[in-house]
């Protein structure tokens, strides 16, 4: 997934409203950016880290420029913008990445489903295949060495959505989650019973119902964002 234009380097001063954040330029201007992250951002959002962001060119925009990823004090590139995550997971899919998936030929995006109102981040479909609801979620919670965690706050949203994807497999339909790790320092994943014990409870009662579990780590830099790998998932 390539950035439209190359990706401008700035040292952080504060996250703040959920959705800003201010920054130094390294000419010394001083800078607020829209955050598309409304987690927690733990270990995402140090002062005086640096950050990297995208800008619009559009000066319509009350904030033109948008907050990418940022590298932490220990070197670790973190995608902080969660809107990029469907858009690595389709690429990650139609690459092979993750050959459970592979054989799909048809993939649709944001497609409504479910008794709770929701809407499904991947729809993969084939003919003569069931056909596969995939639910994408951003990892970059890093706690002990290497050990990535969702969520990185109580999610009632990730609840429900594992509660339709357990519907789905019971109505003879596919069903997955697959998380996209942005974040160079993880190198597994679980669900954060710690943060979130529902949540965690849910998935090994979803992955009993025939619910998959993936990882999908990616690289980072100034240009683009890519996946690269998958990585291994512990439910208990």
């Amino acid at each position: 997934m390539q950035f439209p234009t190359p990706l401008q380097s700035a040292t952080l001063v504060k996250r703040y409203k959920r959705f800003l954040a201010d920054v130094i330029c390294d000419d010394g201007r001083e800078l607020t950016l829209h955050c598309p992250n409304t987690g927690a951002m733990t270990g995402c959002a140090e002062p005086g880290w640096t950050v990297w962001f995208s800008d619009s060119g559009n000066p319509k925009r009350k904030y033109p420029c948008t907050w990418e990823w940022v590298e932490s004090d220990r070197g670790h590139r973190i995608m902080v913008n969660t809107g990029r995550a469907n858009a690595l997971a389709q690429e990650g899919i139609e690459a092979g990445l993750l050959p459970e998936l592979a054989e799909y030929p048809n993939l649709r995006r944001e497609v409504r489903y479910g008794q709770e109102n929701s809407r499904i981040d991947l729809l993969l479909q084939g003919e003569g295949l069931p056909d596969c609801y995939v639910e994408v979620k951003n990892v970059t919670l890093l706690e002990e060495d290497g050990q990535g965690y969702f969520p990185d706050a109580v999610t009632t949203r990730g609840q429900k959505h594992l509660r339709e994807l357990m519907a789905i497999c019971a109505e003879g339909e596919r069903a997955a989650i697959l998380f996209i790790v942005p974040h160079s320092g993880i190198d597994r994943v679980a669900p954060a019973a710690h943060i979130d014990p529902d949540y965690a409870r849910l998935c090994r009662e979803a992955r009993d119902a025939g619910v998959g579990f993936f990882a999908l780590s990616c690289a980072l830099d100034p240009h683009q964002a890519r996946p690269l790998h998958l990585l291994p998932v512990t439910l208990d």
